[in-house]
């Protein structure tokens, strides 16, 4: 069995697209949420989320201030601007979709939240501090995390206490043995100085995990970003990856 897992897919549809096209044969797809902000396809990548396969999605922190569930607050200005954008621009069915969606997930094995498994909405996963604490707040043996668009493994030594933080290379695989903490990067906007989409392949029977990167074009992404009138730093970085 394979599942694709993805996160933060940010409304880049140019980008989706090539990561489902390059993943034709999955039995399943996880989405760690933040199907909308910053991009300017969200009714586009909204829409194709919900075709696929075996799908299971979670509300990220975007989809949740879209919908009126987070205040605009905890966001920059520019991010604020982004949530806007897509409230104008959203249609009702695809609003409806994004009030549906879970915080979590949960199976025998594996625990999904957007951000944290202690703070799903919210709270960044990116030291080995912050997972230690998280580490209390799920009892599988596994959490898949998004949020922090890098694709990070948190490893946890229970005799020691002791948590090992990894940034995980493109096609390096991961051996789920003990207790760890996943993040699959970005599908939208990677953040690890690679602007190539960042997703993983899980095999739950094989327990093993691994992370995969895809080019795609990013010139018509920035068109479009630029022709919405979106904050031009959102189209500016997703060419170097930050």
């Amino acid at each position: 069995m394979r599942i694709l897992v993805i996160s933060d897919v940010h409304a880049n549809f140019t980008a989706l697209e090539a990561v489902i096209a390059a993943n034709a044969m999955v039995d399943a797809v996880w989405c760690l949420g933040d199907l909308v902000g910053y991009g300017p396809d969200p009714n586009e990548c909204i829409e194709r989320i919900q075709s696929l396969p075996n799908l299971t999605c979670l509300l990220g922190n975007h989809d949740a201030a879209v919908i009126g569930a987070l205040d605009l607050e905890k966001f920059n200005h520019d991010a604020s601007l982004s949530i806007h954008w897509t409230q104008s621009v959203l249609t009702s069915a695809n609003l409806a979709y994004l009030k549906s969606l879970p915080e979590k997930g949960t199976s025998s094995v594996f625990t999904l939240a957007h951000a944290s498994p202690r703070s799903p909405i919210w709270e960044y996963v990116l030291d080995p501090y912050t997972a230690l604490l998280n580490f209390s707040s799920f009892q599988t043996q596994i959490a898949l995390v998004g949020h922090t668009h890098l694709p990070l493994s948190f490893s946890l030594d229970e005799a020691s206490n002791q948590v090992k933080r990894e940034l995980i290379k493109a096609d390096d695989q991961v051996k789920l043995t003990g207790r760890k903490i996943l993040n699959p990067g970005s599908v939208g906007q990677p953040r690890d100085h690679n602007p190539k989409a960042s997703f993983a392949i899980l095999d739950p029977e094989n327990m093993t995990w691994r992370i995969r990167r895809i080019e795609y074009d990013i010139a018509p992404v920035q068109n479009r970003i630029l022709a919405a009138g979106l904050p031009e730093k959102h189209a500016q970085r997703l060419a170097d990856g930050w």
